[in-house]
């Protein structure tokens, strides 16, 4: 047996997980916590000196070396700060909504596969918490769960901010959620499974596809075997986490803080962030898992036969998070927020219906790599799927012309009007027929007076 084969007996399947004692259990969820806990202290650290970076300025650098101890005291003084509460606020609602927030995020990152088999302690076990068979669709519910907290932070606090905010992200992650789910489902056809782990070992070799009689050689990782798919997800992360240019529910230029606006600067509001930064790594490295090779070494590193062997793994998945959550930090620093309608067309009229075009898309080529399949039914009917989104699709564009043309002409209509208005002196003035003008009602001035 070579050292390849070797590796591969070493990948996890679903068959090797419920087989660990307690103890070691005990020990990979304590780890997850207390490593997600420091990613979140050094991930604060990181995103702040990074933007200052990109604007020309410092960043922290006065506690510890080089700043490092900045986001620990940060940490220290909203824990010890007076933890204040509006009177009006549901207090059971408005104590638990920060706990909703923060442990499905924590929940969901039990399902993270972060490298092969290991010994540890002497007991051969996964370098992941645990597996199911439908892995991703967990991930997806904690996801939506965490919303709650978002929702329940703006109905308990009683402010007329933080209900708008909570509506807001309720929307977003409807519309965002849908096209996340929807940008899974090319993984799931081409990796069979929806797994974690086995999707991650899916993506050790490249498959080949046949056409013509020409064996076409396809690429493993799923980011460019299915770009458009990695390209919306991309996209439904930042709404899913509801970073910029998509902090639509913690707006500060119209809602003041949105949801969190009646947690004072103390523990709750730590919480809050908390639960931002390990979502940020949740959906971060859910990315790496289905799209970026999972744990294993990029090329030309996977050339060395030992790259994706023992603990090694865990270095190539903690570089893949590190240049993730930059990702995040650049687009904080790069991008404006959009507007709310903006964030919601978005959502429906663009990324929903590109998903399921291009869905359809790998589906035709998913049958057509079907042994003993009927190419020429598939490809009959691959084509008039395909002419009916053409149809769809002009249809639409059409109609949007037309009323982008009703309201130009309703414009044009307006502008010439009010330029037909007689001028004094080669100025424009008021319109004199009107009985009301600019919510002034107009009023008939005595002869003779001045």
């Amino acid at each position: 047996m070579n050292a390849r084969t070797l590796l591969a007996a070493a990948d996890p399947t679903l068959a090797d997980f419920g087989k660990d004692p307690l103890w070691i259990s005990i020990i990979k969820a304590v780890v997850i916590f207390i490593v997600l806990m420091l990613g979140v202290l050094f991930g604060v650290w990181f995103e702040r000196k990074l933007i200052s970076r990109m604007q020309n300025r410092y960043g922290p650098n006065r506690a510890g070396k080089f700043g490092l101890l900045q986001s620990v005291a940060d940490g220290l003084k909203m824990g010890l700060k007076e933890d204040l509460m509006p009177r009006t606020v549901d207090k059971v609602i408005y104590f638990i909504a920060p706990v909703v927030l923060a442990v499905p995020a924590f929940l969901a990152f039990s399902v993270i596969p972060m490298g092969p088999i290991v010994s540890m302690f002497g007991v051969k076990t996964p370098l992941q918490l645990t597996d199911l068979p439908v892995a991703v669709l967990l991930v997806l519910a904690m996801a939506s769960i965490g919303v709650y907290g978002i929702v329940l932070a703006g109905w308990g606090s009683r402010s007329p901010y933080t209900i708008l905010g909570g509506l807001r992200a309720s929307a977003q992650v409807v519309s965002y959620e849908i096209a996340m789910g929807l940008s899974f489902v090319g993984v799931f056809l081409y990796a069979g499974t929806l797994s974690t782990s086995e999707i991650v070992a899916a993506q050790a070799n490249g498959s080949t596809l046949t056409l013509g009689g020409l064996n076409v050689p396809m690429p493993s990782w799923y980011m460019i075997l299915l770009i458009p798919s990695f390209l919306i997800y991309i996209v439904t992360m930042l709404g899913e986490t509801n970073r910029v240019p998509f902090d639509l529910p913690e707006g500060e230029g119209e809602l003041v803080g949105g949801f969190q606006t009646e947690y004072s600067n103390s523990l709750k509001f730590a919480v809050i962030m908390l639960a931002e930064y390990v979502n940020v790594f949740v959906v971060s490295a859910v990315s790496i898992t289905l799209f970026m090779g999972g744990w294993r070494a990029p090329w030309p590193i996977s050339m060395w036969d030992g790259a994706n062997a023992g603990w090694w793994p865990l270095l190539w998945f903690f570089l893949k998070m590190v240049l993730v959550f930059s990702f995040f930090i650049w687009c904080r620093a790069s991008l404006p927020r959009v507007r709310y309608d903006q964030l919601m067309a978005l959502g429906w009229k663009v990324l929903i219906p590109l998903n399921l075009g291009w869905i359809l898309l790998v589906a035709t080529v998913r049958a057509l790599q079907t042994d003993g399949a009927n190419r020429s039914l598939v490809m009959i009917m691959a084509a008039l799927v395909l002419v009916g989104c053409i149809a769809t699709w002009w249809r639409f564009d059409s109609v949007l012309q037309r009323r982008k043309d009703e309201k130009a002409a309703q414009v044009q209509a307006e502008f010439e009007r009010l330029n037909a208005e007689p001028a004094a002196g080669g100025f424009p003035v008021p319109p004199l027929d009107l009985p009301h003008y600019h919510g002034v009602e107009r009023k008939e001035v005595p002869s003779g007076t001045n």
